[in-house]
């Protein structure tokens, strides 16, 4: 990584951490080596500079709204921390290929399956994407949340730090059902994966997911392993 990488991401860990006590225990439980899915929540703009600071030097990228690059600050940052530009609301198979692109070479792929910032914490309903790649990618799955930066804009008004809470489940594999081409196959799919975040948040956080009563965990294989790294990964073909 070039000194230019370095020095801009230190220096917004720095900011970080003045702006969050963050909670960062927890992300000793993510693989130090290894491809795999980080399948996140998404409340604000906040987690992005945070998580990606707090993992170095573990290899990392993630989707972003192709929007944010209208943005020439904000484009020099995610090129330079290597983001995938994701083109919202249509099939963005580019998008996808260059994600499992970044699986083949051994590189943490994080994603938001939300789709959209909730500013409020709780849970939206996840959208269908993230299944194509991690049954593709045949990679595991390790769900992470965060909450209490929601509360970053008040905090700042009162000159308080804001707690930045972090959680990781356990990882698993996404196993293929019958009929997968069908969205309502994905979408219960993505609702299951979803309901391991909600597991791992307060109830007043769960939103679209409160009902834990309701998840089903069919098709989630789930590993014990080490931190350290994932056994037995096996890439498949990319998109043709």
């Amino acid at each position: 990584m070039s000194v230019a990488f370095w020095t801009v991401t230190k220096t917004i860990k720095g900011i970080t951490r003045l702006l969050c006590r963050i909670d960062d225990e927890p992300l000793e439980s993510v693989p130090a080596e290894g491809p795999f899915i980080l399948v996140c929540t998404h409340i604000n703009f906040l987690e992005v500079p945070v998580m990606f600071t707090h993992l170095q030097p573990r290899p990392l990228t993630g989707f972003a709204k192709s929007e944010t690059w209208d943005n020439p600050w904000l484009a020099l940052l995610f090129n330079l921390w290597g983001a995938i530009p994701l083109q919202r609301g249509e099939a963005d198979t580019q998008a996808l290929r260059k994600g499992l692109q970044a699986l083949e070479q051994g590189m943490i792929l994080a994603i938001t399956p939300e789709g959209t910032r909730s500013n409020d914490g709780r849970l939206k309903r996840g959208q269908p994407g993230v299944t194509l790649l991690a049954l593709r990618s045949g990679v595991p799955l390790l769900p992470l949340v965060y909450f209490g930066q929601e509360t970053l804009g008040n905090n700042l008004r009162k000159l308080r730090r804001t707690v930045f809470h972090i959680k990781v489940g356990q990882p698993f594999y996404l196993t293929a059902p019958h009929g997968l081409a069908t969205h309502s196959v994905r979408q219960a799919l993505t609702d299951e994966i979803m309901y391991q975040l909600a597991a791992l948040l307060p109830p007043e956080y769960r939103g679209f997911y409160s009902d834990l009563s309701a998840a089903s965990s069919q098709h989630l294989r789930f590993i014990n392993c080490g931190a350290d790294r994932y056994p037995g990964i096996n890439l498949k073909p990319h998109f043709t």
